[in-house]
């Protein structure tokens, strides 16, 4: 147990201590031995709670500074000739056709979009999500029309690319998040 414990994981902390604390209590040793392990071990575990609960609130309140800037950014409507721009960017040889789009059409349609998500998100500002997002909510749109048409096995096609779509936007909070934290205070 010895070693600077500062540089560990917290889970590996807690372990640590536990075990150190075990191992004492199973073998010959003094009761004065026992409850400065005892002693120790919860100081440790004290240390690492600090740390924790530090990090948990440096965590909420970048998550707060980045939810209150996203609400103030989709409070501004989008800009028509934008939205078009992003459907055509994303939609390529469906762009303009979404709400002609069959049951046949859609899995292909979700495919291309999230095609295009992966390859440009990189260079995507918040902005651009939220674009993203639109021309996302008007393909499910349509998918609501036509659903009932629609065979399980391209209903199940549909389902995975939308998975994949907030995963990739769910990605993007994360970084966006991540970055509000390393923009808080120590």
């Amino acid at each position: 147990m010895k070693g600077n414990l500062r540089n560990q994981p917290f889970t590996l902390k807690i372990g640590g201590a536990l075990a150190a604390a075990l191992l004492l209590t199973n073998c010959d040793s003094t009761p004065n031995e026992r409850r400065e392990v005892a002693r120790s071990a919860g100081r440790e575990l004290d240390s690492a709670a600090r740390t924790a609960a530090h990090k948990l609130s440096r965590i909420g309140k970048a998550t707060a500074t980045y939810n209150e800037a996203n609400r103030a950014r989709r409070a501004r409507p989008l800009d028509p000739r934008q939205q078009l721009a992003m459907e055509a960017k994303l939609l390529g040889p469906y762009n303009g056709q979404i709400n002609a789009l069959t049951p046949q059409d859609l899995p292909a349609a979700y495919g291309q979009l999230v095609r295009e998500t992966r390859t440009q998100r990189a260079t995507w500002t918040d902005r651009d999500w939220d674009y993203a997002r639109a021309v996302y909510q008007r393909l499910n749109d349509q998918l609501k029309q036509v659903r009932m048409d629609m065979p399980a096995r391209d209903e199940v096609r549909v389902r995975a690319r939308q998975a994949e779509f907030v995963s990739l936007q769910a990605g993007h909070a994360v970084d966006g998040i991540d970055a509000a934290t390393r923009k808080q205070p120590k």
